[in-house]
């Protein structure tokens, strides 16, 4: 049986609670008034994957890259104005 609609003035003051409830599984339902509003649940965790290699292919480095940089360039990436 599902647990009786939270009111909204509850759930405020008993947040960490109905979250720790949520991520426990419970069914967690806030009301306004007499009516059920919203259900708290936990989300789900994003993954990122990441492929080795995904670039190959879609980027060159020529030569220039590995010149020293221009002075006043050199000074912005070292803080200096």
């Amino acid at each position: 049986m599902a647990a009786p609609p939270i009111p909204v003035h509850a759930a405020k003051t008993h947040l960490s609670r109905l979250i720790d409830r949520a991520l426990a599984g419970e069914d967690v339902v806030i009301a306004r008034g007499k009516h059920p509003v919203v259900r708290l649940v936990p989300v789900e965790p994003v993954v990122v994957s990441r492929q080795f290699g995904a670039m190959r292919g879609r980027l060159v480095i020529d030569d220039a890259f590995f010149d020293p940089l221009p002075e006043g360039e050199l000074a912005a990436w070292e803080g200096e104005r």
